[in-house]
């Protein structure tokens, strides 16, 4: 990598995000956070970054909407060269995501086509519109679920089986792009206490322990837990590993 790591994160605002960009930021890592909506909250991220003695910048993108990536990418290449005199970055980490329940039986296709939009084809059309901007020895890391290997609530079905997809497919692009030096992994975060979902993690004492109750550690993982195992795919000494999945989920289901 480059001297100064520039990482990309999507939906970096809040939640998983936010804690993803302030342990690159603490790793040494400048950032570029996306956001949907809020741009309040992606200015306080972008603030705490700078804080920490990094720069950022914060760009808005829906990954839903896969027409919007080519002007997206132009954002990018823009704020690389106004803000760093590049023109890659180093990191890309696909995060943003949603949740609408697809219960099994009663899934509406609406719900299904957002989960495919949201966690599969805009992770797969964005890397591909970014791949360009990615420099040489860089880093991929795609977001998945601990719910790809152990089932939970069914109405989580269709969520669980597209991040499934997205790791098979980041195996395919781990070989894809090996002959650039670029490593490709994926995080699959287990019960976490954000907002995500309504923040019943976060909220509900009688949800987490009972999901404590199934973590060999004993607990809920709290975002920072996520964030520090993130910054290890992204900018830690792990670049010989690629093409694998990394759970950091404190042992659930074992």
């Amino acid at each position: 990598m480059t001297e100064t790591t520039i990482a990309l994160i999507t939906g970096g605002n809040r939640g998983l995000g936010r804690a993803s960009a302030l342990h690159l930021a603490a790793a040494g890592a400048d950032v570029i956070l996306t956001y949907r909506s809020n741009p309040e909250e992606a200015a306080e991220v972008v603030a705490d970054v700078q804080h920490a003695g990094r720069r950022a910048v914060a760009l808005r993108l829906d990954t839903a909407h896969p027409g919007d990536f080519p002007a997206f990418a132009d954002d990018v290449a823009k704020a690389l060269h106004e803000t760093w005199g590049r023109e890659t970055f180093d990191v890309l980490v696909n995060n943003a995501g949603a949740v609408a329940p697809t219960p099994i039986g009663a899934t509406e296709r609406a719900a299904l086509e957002q989960m495919v939009a949201v966690h599969f084809t805009g992770v797969v059309l964005l890397t591909q519109e970014l791949l360009p901007l990615l420099a040489d020895g860089g880093r991929l890391v795609n977001t998945s679920t601990g719910l790809a290997r152990f089932t939970g609530d069914p109405s989580l079905s269709v969520y669980a089986a597209v991040k499934g997809a997205v790791e098979v497919w980041t195996r395919y692009l781990a070989k894809a792009v090996g002959a650039r030096g670029i490593t490709a992994n994926v995080i699959a975060p287990g019960p976490v206490g954000t907002e995500f979902g309504g923040g019943y993690l976060r909220d509900d004492e009688d949800a987490r322990r009972a999901l404590a109750g199934n973590a060999a550690l004993g607990r809920v993982g709290e975002p920072d837990d996520i964030g520090a195992a993130v910054a290890a795919l992204a900018v830690g000494g792990l670049g010989w590993v690629t093409g694998q999945r990394l759970e950091a989920s404190g042992g659930t289901f074992l």
